[in-house]
């Protein structure tokens, strides 16, 4: 029997565990893309105890909470005004729900987050639990109270050496750009996402434009405003914050050809307050997201897109507790052939940028895949990525179906690795948990003669997945 999550944790055979920590496990991260707050890192928060690092905010441990039956004030919190001592007081009961749900959460990638953070943020190797949850809440929170588990602190404490947050067209950039100013150590950039933009069908469509508007300064009435107000806005995230990447969240519907007349009068109808079908939503993003990636190879910006979340499917539980609140699932709509035409919209007129795929749903893999190789071109290695197991697919088994999907269908060895995807500042270690994955996966291919023993070559492998790829990929520099 094995120890519990030992130093070879994941790692089943000699070649993985010679290629993790000989070459992955001191490896700085580059976590391209994660929800956290650039405000936060640059007034260098602290917490109080441990249910604020690890519960305010996060949809996945709420998801497992309502699974085992507790009640939502011990999942999103109580509701309305609290003391300090009423706070604490419901903080420690929210976490000692979470340490009952944590000890029933056998093969979920929870499990091992949960203790990956423990042991490498606060030295905890006891394992979580209704029996353990009162000794670790002290130990940790005595921790915590120091400044020296700051959030800046906590960046550090995991080599992180650059983080892209995810920032709509319209903030300001305040903190990012106070950050770059003061030249802290961890580089925090904006990621563009426009989505707001074109999700023309939207109820609050005209509001959003509005305040785009206002952050452009100009009024926007038309779809060349719109598009005008979108280029000045990505330009400022350039210039003001050091922009490397955009994203996009695509859901149900993704392209249809649309001239730009066209669009317009999509446009000018949706601003009349007139209904849109399906297909004009769809004609009229489809129009946008192929000028803006045009935008982006213009500026050498990557597009990321998320295909396939289902989102706010409880509308009780939206309107009681609001959207990211672990409500969202995964979708199974067909989307290779829209997908195919966005990507050709843009490569037609050599004008694709370089594109990172993400799926929600496993039976998606080999489509993503396999499509990335009908647009790959120099001088890019890998300018079509299939991006690494996403949400409901981080976990164990989604990434090694992702990693052997990729090597599969198309070159491992340009993979740009992992992220977080997170509003944590303890996710960290979840880039630890791929590559241990992706050591073990290449560990075992060698040891079964799949691949020869090249620890030389395997350990550059290595280290270009986990960091220097995507140094090289987004920023155009090596380490």
């Amino acid at each position: 029997m094995k120890a519990f999550m030992n130093q070879d944790f994941l790692l089943s055979n000699e070649t993985a565990r010679t290629l993790y920590h000989t070459y992955a496990e001191q490896m700085p991260i580059f976590d391209y893309h994660n929800h956290l707050s650039a405000q936060e890192i640059y007034e260098d928060k602290g917490f109080t105890n441990l249910t604020q690092a690890w519960l305010y905010g996060d949809h996945y441990k709420w998801r497992a909470m309502r699974t085992a039956g507790f009640p939502e004030e011990l999942i999103t919190g109580p509701r309305g005004e609290l003391s300090p001592e009423e706070r604490e007081e419901s903080d420690c009961r929210r976490f000692r729900a979470w340490a009952e749900t944590i000890e029933g959460s056998i093969g979920n990638p929870l499990y091992h987050w949960t203790h990956l953070e423990l042991q490498r943020y606060f030295d905890v190797t006891t394992p979580l639990s209704a029996e353990t949850h009162e000794e670790i809440w002290n130990t940790c929170n005595a921790k915590l109270s120091s400044p020296d588990f700051s959030v800046r602190n906590l960046l550090k404490k995991q080599n992180v050496q650059i983080l892209c947050t995810t920032n709509d067209p319209c903030e300001d950039l305040h903190y990012h750009r106070l950050l770059r100013e003061e030249n802290f150590s961890v580089q925090v950039l904006p990621t563009f996402r426009p989505d707001k933009a074109y999700l023309i069908g939207k109820e609050d469509y005209p509001q959003y434009l509005d305040a785009l508007g206002k952050a452009w300064g100009n009024p926007i009435s038309c779809l060349s405003d719109l598009k005008e107000a979108l280029c000045s806005r990505l330009d400022f995230f350039i210039r003001e914050g050091g922009c490397l990447l955009s994203d996009h969240s695509l859901e149900g519907c993704i392209y249809a050809p649309a001239s730009d007349e066209e669009a317009q009068d999509i446009f000018a109808r949706r601003m009349e307050g007139s209904a849109l079908t399906l297909g004009e939503r769809r004609r009229f993003q489809g129009n946008v997201l192929t000028f803006l990636g045009k935008e982006y190879a213009a500026r050498d910006i990557a597009m990321q897109l998320h295909i396939g979340a289902l989102r706010n499917n409880s509308s009780r539980m939206l309107k009681a507790v609001g959207p990211d609140t672990g409500f969202d699932s995964t979708d199974d709509f067909l989307y290779a052939g829209e997908l195919s035409a966005l990507l050709n919209s843009m490569d037609s007129t050599g004008e694709l940028p370089k594109t990172i795929l993400y799926c929600l749903n496993q039976r998606d893999y080999e489509m993503l895949a396999a499509m990335c190789g009908n647009f790959q071109s120099a001088p890019f290695r890998g300018k079509i990525q299939f991006g690494t197991a996403w949400w409901f697919c981080d976990n164990k088994r989604g990434m090694e179906a992702q990693l052997e999907v990729l090597a599969s269908l198309s070159l491992l060895p340009v993979s740009i690795g992992m992220l977080t995807d997170s509003r944590s500042f303890l996710s960290f270690p979840r880039h630890e948990y791929y590559r241990r994955i992706l050591c073990n996966k290449i560990g075992q291919w060698v040891e079964e003669g799949e691949y020869p023993c090249n620890m030389d070559y395997l350990g550059k492998v290595i280290q270009n997945i986990c960091y220097n790829n995507a140094l090289q990929y987004l920023k155009g520099t090596d380490a």
